[in-house]
């Protein structure tokens, strides 16, 4: 909304400043997490009352998540996908087709997670609805957005995947992108949602990813840079560098509530859309391949679920003490803020690595 002040800047030539990406970025990230830190009380009272009970507790899990976690609220992620809303109303580019797509992602996922969460709390179970149907959903989701993304990509790269490092390598796939796009997608919002077990624990992660994707997209969508990096130049992505702004914003806001002992959890409704959000923007870019670098450690917790459960079924034996991994941590005698900080620490360094593939070439 705010970007189309820079049109009047014929007549106010300070106006122009609403033209730079940065300068709105910026204005993103103050403003989600204004809005957050300003509203969250109110949020988790209303949330709190509303719940009764809070976000129920599995049975299965660690002994002592059931005395120190039982009756906190859930369904947090509203306060996060509110904030980034507001911001991306008020900052980004309105004329933006990628901005549109991603919070068409960001929103469909978070509103599949809403709808588990109400069923977790109002029955009371760790078992939201069918996990086949609610996939199905979020791969139409999508697949629609990935097609819509190839429809609007530079003709030398709808349906195309490029490979970091290799400066020239990639490969048209044709509607085969589609469903492997659409994968990347799915995954990444299931596995920040496997990954948000421990408080503060899923939430920096995806703000140290989005802020790596902010500079990714501001970069691959300025010809200059992207020409100096010999990336691939994606007009029109420089503007999701706005709504990575917004997510690190609202998600600053959110940890001040969710930082150990959390006032309330994000629950599916804000780690499906948020992992939703950056599996959007790394296909907008073209960096499919480098959000499994940056994104390695929800990458290794939904990993550990897969391996313990196919071990399980195969030879009835676990490989770790308790999955998702951050479990197995603890179940070894970690405390929670030990393997949260030090989960914390691993994505850093993952997300250092993923920004290194920018130069290497």
């Amino acid at each position: 909304m705010l970007y189309l002040l820079s049109e009047l800047s014929g007549v106010f030539s300070p106006l122009n400043v609403f033209r730079y990406i940065t300068f709105r970025t910026g204005g993103a990230l103050f403003t989600a997490g204004f809005f957050v830190f300003w509203f969250g009380p109110w949020i988790i009272s209303l949330l709190r009352l509303r719940q009764g009970k809070g976000q129920p507790i599995r049975e299965d899990g660690p002994q002592s998540h059931l005395l120190t976690k039982r009756g906190t609220p859930t369904m947090g992620g509203l306060m996060i996908l509110a904030g980034v809303m507001v911001a991306v109303i008020l900052w980004a580019n309105p004329r933006n087709h990628y901005v549109w797509i991603v919070m068409m992602v960001t929103l469909g996922f978070g509103a599949i997670g809403f709808y588990d969460d109400y069923l977790k709390v109002t029955k009371q179970s760790h078992k939201g609805f069918s996990g086949k149907f609610r996939l199905g959903l979020e791969a139409l989701i999508a697949i629609a957005a990935c097609v819509a993304v190839a429809e609007y990509s530079a003709p030398g790269l709808a349906y195309r995947l490029a490979f970091p490092v290799f400066k020239d390598a990639i490969i048209n796939l044709g509607l085969f992108y589609v469903a492997f796009a659409g994968f990347v997608i799915v995954g990444a919002g299931n596995a920040v949602n496997i990954t948000d077990g421990l408080d503060g624990l899923a939430i920096v992660p995806v703000m140290i990813a989005a802020a790596t994707f902010g500079i990714i997209a501001y970069l691959v969508g300025n010809v200059i840079y992207a020409s100096y990096l010999q990336v691939n130049y994606v007009p029109g992505t420089g503007e999701l560098a706005v709504v990575c702004g917004a997510l690190i914003g609202a998600g600053l806001g959110f940890l001040w509530f969710n930082a150990p002992p959390a006032q309330i959890f994000m629950g599916d409704t804000g780690s499906l859309a948020l992992g939703g959000l950056l599996g959007t923007v790394a296909v907008a870019t073209k960096h499919e391949i480098v959000l499994g670098i940056v994104g390695g450690l929800f990458v290794l917790e939904i990993l550990s679920v897969i391996i313990q459960v196919a071990s399980f079924k195969l030879t009835g034996k676990r490989v770790f003490r308790m999955a998702p991994i951050h479990h197995h941590f603890e179940q070894k005698g970690w405390k929670e803020p030990q393997v949260v900080i030090r989960f914390w620490i691993i994505a850093v360094v993952l997300a250092l690595l993923g920004l290194a593939t920018l130069k290497l070439r």
